[in-house]
């Protein structure tokens, strides 16, 4: 598929790297002129328009959109994939970190689509996809404040699914499962045993492997195309069968 986006504008929170950069590109490979806003937009790639926001910050983030309306004279498609991870139980982390987390993944999105909507409301193909993650339908371990702040994003997607539909903005939400970004490696270079967590990483998911960026971007893409005009309040997983695949367990060797 090339060309759905040809004419539209989109940006991209947390564009600089991972599923955000794959998402941005994904976009502009098939005729979208994109923005990405990140903290360090440095290392965003050409064509991509690089520009600093900080989602926890309403200023910064008003002006970023306004500047992507200097740049391209509208805007079509918002992808809210900027968040931050956490690893505890509730015991672990403190009220700051809740805070902290809540403030980036919730409110951050509520920030930049609040600041979106006016020029969304222009468009005639407006949409806004939201990145949660299957950690909103699994109980996983050590992730309570991380579950707990996607489970809130994948309930936003449907009430503000609800609010705009008659505005003719659709917004959906992709839930990725376990993806082989810089954030996940990271996390694996902290571990005690880096291969081992790896291996558990890609067992859990039932096609034995970590998602990829790109397969993520391909979910955002359908969902935000105007070729999906009839698809809202959707939450999509790219998640490799771990929400709906129960698969037997190995039978122990004789």
């Amino acid at each position: 598929m090339t060309g759905d986006f040809t004419g539209l504008s989109a940006v991209v929170t947390g564009g600089a790297s991972g599923i955000g950069l794959a998402t941005a590109t994904l976009l502009a490979e098939r005729g979208a002129r994109v923005a990405c806003l990140d903290l360090n937009p440095q290392q965003v790639p050409k064509p991509l328009l690089g520009l600093a926001a900080d989602v926890t910050d309403d200023a910064s983030v008003r002006a970023a959109i306004a500047a992507v309306h200097v740049a391209f004279g509208g805007l079509d498609v918002l992808v809210n994939n900027a968040a931050i991870g956490a690893v505890g139980t509730i015991e672990a982390d403190t009220d700051d970190e809740w805070h902290r987390v809540l403030d980036v993944n919730v409110v951050g999105i509520v920030r930049v689509a609040r600041a979106a909507l006016p020029h969304l409301r222009a468009s005639t193909h407006a949409a806004i996809v939201n990145i949660g993650s299957i950690a909103a339908w699994l109980g996983l371990p050590q992730r309570a404040l991380y579950s707990a702040s996607k489970g809130a994003v994948q309930a936003l997607t449907l009430a503000m699914a609800a609010d705009y539909v008659t505005a003719g903005i659709r917004v959906n939400c992709v839930n990725p499962g376990t993806a082989d970004t810089p954030w996940v490696r990271r996390l694996l270079d902290a571990a005690d045993d880096p291969a081992a967590e790896l291996a558990a990483l890609r067992a859990r998911q039932p096609i034995g492997r970590l998602t990829t960026p790109q397969e993520v971007a391909a979910a955002v893409a359908y969902l935000a195309s105007p070729l999906s005009a009839a698809t809202t309040g959707t939450v999509l997983a790219v998640d490799g069968g771990m929400h709906g695949l129960r698969l037997p367990s190995p039978r122990p060797e004789a």
